[in-house]
């Protein structure tokens, strides 16, 4: 496997460039792992992200899907900010615990201009998954 285009502390420093109003010391948002086309992201657990019954919001879980994958996509080809979703789509498999949501994408193909991978969310410290994502990145000519 190739070594990963960006390592988790320069895709981090890239989105605190360019996203400042999303990813920033405190935003619950942490990458911890990256590999060639493959990482591992962390929502931190709070009330804030719960829905009516007390579970953690669907919105929450398709964010941090996107974000995995944007980090994914970092990973396999390289800072391109203007990379965007052209497609997500997500089953809910069950109810998360009331924990971190662990994610963890996987780009299945790049192309030129297209990158599809999928995405696992767990709760943190649990092995079954709460949600199975499919996703498609556009990517901009260079």
């Amino acid at each position: 496997m190739p070594a990963p285009a960006m390592s988790a502390d320069e895709i981090g420093e890239l989105l605190t460039r360019e996203f400042p109003q999303a990813f920033y010391p405190g935003c619950g948002l942490t990458i911890e792992k990256v590999a060639h086309g493959e990482v591992r992201v962390r929502r931190a657990y709070h009330e804030e992200h719960l829905r009516p019954g007390g579970t953690i919001s669907g919105p929450t879980m398709m964010e941090l899907a996107d974000f995995a994958m944007y980090v994914a996509v970092f990973s396999a080809i390289g800072p391109q900010p203007l990379a965007v979703t052209t497609n997500l789509n997500i089953n809910f498999l069950r109810r998360p615990a009331a924990a971190d949501l662990i994610a963890e994408a996987r780009l299945m193909k790049v192309g030129k201009r297209l990158a599809v991978g999928e995405v696992i969310i767990r709760s943190d410290r649990q092995d079954a998954p709460v949600a199975h994502v499919t996703s498609t990145y556009s990517i901009p000519q260079k």
